[in-house]
């Protein structure tokens, strides 16, 4: 079994905490692993600037941060950490609910923690199209990000 336990240390909006819970569960089901936990915490902006400049080096605040800490077989250990301050400046930017733009960093976590990378053009443009797969399973579709950040 898997089990998805979320922690809003922050709440700028009100958070759908089942709905994130489902959004994880559902990703990390489908990649194919039934045995550990996945934490999740929606923590405000100097919290997720904390974990960003000690694990990443980066010194700002970002919209999400995950660590898969055990990946083998069916067994899965892993960590995401949540900007709820950051998901709201961008929705207000994007004119969006801020628990949908919550929704996509929980999808992105997840997708990374099962093993998706950004890092070079492909492998970004095959998690962006999982990403909006995940969001309109949840009903959501969100403004395409600028051609440079795809």
């Amino acid at each position: 079994m898997i089990r998805v336990d979320i922690t809003v240390e922050h709440e700028p909006f009100p958070v759908d905490v089942e709905r994130l819970r489902a959004a994880v569960l559902r990703i990390v089901k489908d990649a194919g692993k039934s045995k550990g936990s996945v934490s999740v915490a929606v923590v405000d902006d100097a919290t997720i600037h904390d974990v960003n400049l000690r694990f990443l080096q980066h010194d700002e605040p970002t919209d999400v941060v995950s660590f898969a800490l055990e990946d083998e077989g069916k067994l899965l250990e892993g960590e995401i950490v949540l900007g709820a301050d950051v998901a709201a400046r961008s929705a207000a930017e994007l004119k969006i609910p801020p628990d949908d733009e919550l929704l996509l960093y929980a999808i992105h976590g997840a997708l990374h923690i099962v093993g998706h990378d950004d890092l070079t053009p492909e492998p970004r443009k095959t998690m962006r199209a999982r990403e909006r797969e995940y969001l309109a399973a949840f009903g959501v579709s969100l403004p395409s990000p600028p051609e440079e950040l795809q």
